[in-house]
């Protein structure tokens, strides 16, 4: 069988978003047994020393819509109390330039 049997979580699928001085990885993982789940990692460069601190949620498939409710409604309710104004960065990773006209997040 070989390239599996070794590795206790095998990535599946990642997405990495860049977001000015933070950068955010979205991780597609499989437990043993075959069932994928998320890890959600924000990594940012500390001033002091330059080291990269990394903070990370592990999120279940049986969660998700229970994640995507509290997302959204707590981000509409930011969206409806204050005017927030999304940052465009000028790179991406493909450099086509990271203005897609997108601003909906559907989970």
């Amino acid at each position: 069988m070989g390239e599996f049997d070794n590795k206790e979580r095998e990535e599946v699928f990642s997405k990495k978003v860049r977001a000015g001085k933070r950068t955010y990885f979205f991780d597609v993982k499989a437990t043993r047994s075959g069932d994928y789940y998320l890890t959600l990692t924000e990594s940012k460069k500390r001033l002091e020393d330059g080291v990269f601190v990394k903070h990370k949620i592990f999120l279940y498939k049986e969660d998700f819509e229970k994640f995507a409710e509290g997302l959204n409604e707590t981000v509409e309710y930011i969206k409806n109390h204050q005017e927030v104004v999304e940052k465009r960065y000028e790179y991406s990773e493909n450099h086509e330039g990271a203005t897609k006209g997108h601003d909906d997040f559907s989970f």
